[in-house]
């Protein structure tokens, strides 16, 4: 109890110190796993000495964390901008994923002598791309949409198939016929249990009147926690349960949903840091040196030989041109998830376990450095990076029980076509009506001769039945502009 002032202190001051160098690491152009997995090697055994040798609890830990870090890319992902891309981002996800193991094993069997179990485990811990370190140098590399989705896709669902895969080698599970149909059963049922939970999620949450703004983000987070504690009762994969139940809730009309999205983005970084932070504090320096030769073998095969074909095999029947290959290739970043799927054989008492996680960790650092360093510029070289794009009204709601009507707020964004536009040529739907715009922090009650600007907050209060309707036009007014119906635009 006398320790608890400095424990409190001592991980406050981590995370600030990490929540302070995302705005350096972002600058640069490098993820910010890098800084925390460095802060970890500070406070472990080379730097302040603390000890920390617990691969069970390493294991618990970092899934639990990723658990998390699934919940917040499910909820912020734009199914819209995913969907016409869910071909090639399911195909990287599964195929090449497979396409990896095999081809990273048997690479890894030849040069090293390694058995094959062994040379396949290590395959299927280099298969997966992290999510967190993709996004973090994608957010400054200026990707177009069609790239972004499905590198979006691809890490937010591979983690599923990497995951069994790992177990199942991990474990000395029998390699036979059946074995397809396992990870075809936990993959097919993890997605059902995730979408029927997100989607009995949502309807309970627009239908519940709770007592506090605040209540909703938990609600919400608590529905996908459940998800994944299904699907793993049921044998099934937890953590595309996580993800799909994520995406649905996100995707849904939920009550203040902004609100919802910053608690998970909040909670999401939360869960990086200390993630990253603990496989930093469990890594060992001195045992990472013996790791540097088979750790950049393994990586550059991963690399540059079982990415490239795993990308090229996977998106063939989707026509996708091959300089946007070369950029997939390249960007299929390592992160936490391969060095928590490290600790798996390693609690397992698996020999030569302890070698594998140094060497991913040899192959996250370095690997990341120099894929994080040149992704930018090959996106320009390549022709693949692109300008900037407006962002599209994000309409958020809360739920108004007592009068059967909702409460809409919208904040035009620079580029909108509702900019300019005055309230009569709205023309919102009967049953809505323009009721505040606030405008430098001032507000006011607007009249027909009103006209809208960038930067103004409005709030719409519309009955349940007009909501969809209202919300459709105001999108379609931030598209197309007043005259959207004669441009057959719907804002769907």
């Amino acid at each position: 109890m006398d320790d608890l002032p400095l424990v409190l202190g001592s991980g406050a001051l981590v995370l600030l110190a990490s929540v302070f160098a995302v705005r350096f690491s972002i600058r640069l152009g490098l993820p910010s796993l890098l800084i925390y997995l460095g802060i970890g090697l500070v406070i472990g055994e080379a730097g302040l000495g603390v000890q920390f040798e617990n691969p069970e609890l390493t294991q618990s830990l970092g899934l639990a964390a990723l658990v998390m870090i699934l919940i917040e890319g499910g909820l912020t992902t734009d199914w819209r901008e995913v969907r016409p891309n869910v071909g090639p981002g399911i195909a990287l996800s599964t195929v090449a994923v497979g396409v990896t193991v095999v081809v990273t094993g048997a690479a890894l069997h030849w040069l090293f002598g390694l058995d094959w179990q062994t040379a396949l485990l290590w395959g299927g811990v280099l298969a997966s791309t992290d999510a967190a370190a993709v996004f973090s140098v994608l957010r400054s590399a200026g990707i177009g949409k069609r790239l972004s989705s499905i590198l979006e896709l691809e890490s937010g669902l591979n983690d599923a198939p990497t995951y069994i895969v790992v177990v199942l080698l991990a474990t000395g599970t029998m390699v036979d016929w059946s074995l397809p149909l396992q990870l075809v059963y936990q993959l097919a049922v993890g997605g059902v249990i995730g979408f029927a939970l997100g989607w009995v999620g949502a309807w309970a949450l627009r239908r519940a009147a709770l007592p506090a703004t605040g209540l909703y983000p938990l609600a919400t987070v608590a529905t996908c926690v459940i998800a994944y504690s299904g699907a793993q009762f049921a044998l099934a994969s937890g953590l595309l349960a996580t993800y799909v139940a994520g995406v649905v809730l996100g995707n849904s009309r939920l009550p203040h949903r902004s609100n919802t999205l910053s608690f998970a983005e909040g909670f999401g970084w939360i869960a990086q840091i200390g993630l990253f932070v603990l496989l930093g504090l469990f890594a060992s320096p001195s045992r990472l040196l013996d790791a540097v030769v088979p750790g950049l073998v393994a990586g550059l095969l991963a690399l540059l030989v079982a990415r490239p074909v795993s990308v090229l095999l996977s998106t063939l029947p989707f026509r996708v041109p091959w300089r946007e290959q070369v950029f997939l290739s390249w960007a299929g970043l390592r992160g936490a998830v391969p060095i928590v799927l490290a600790t798996i054989p390693l609690a397992e008492g698996r020999e030569g376990a302890q070698l594998l996680v140094d060497a991913v960790f040899v192959v996250v650092i370095v690997f990341t450095l120099l894929q994080a360093a040149l992704l930018g510029p090959l996106a320009k070289m390549l022709g693949v990076a692109t300008a900037s794009e407006p962002k599209e009204i994000q309409v958020d709601a809360a739920p108004l029980d007592e009068l059967g009507a909702v409460l809409l707020q919208v904040r035009i964004l620079r580029g909108s076509r509702l900019h300019g536009v005055y309230l009569a040529e709205l023309r919102l739907p009967k049953g809505a009506s323009l009721s505040l715009v606030v405008r430098r922090e001032e507000g006011f009650t607007p009249e027909h001769t009103t006209r809208l600007q960038e930067g103004d907050e409005l709030l719409v209060v519309t009955t349940q039945a007009a909501r969809t309707a209202t919300e459709r036009r105001l999108r379609a007014v931030d598209r197309a502009g007043p005259i959207a119906r004669w441009k057959g635009e719907r804002g769907d």
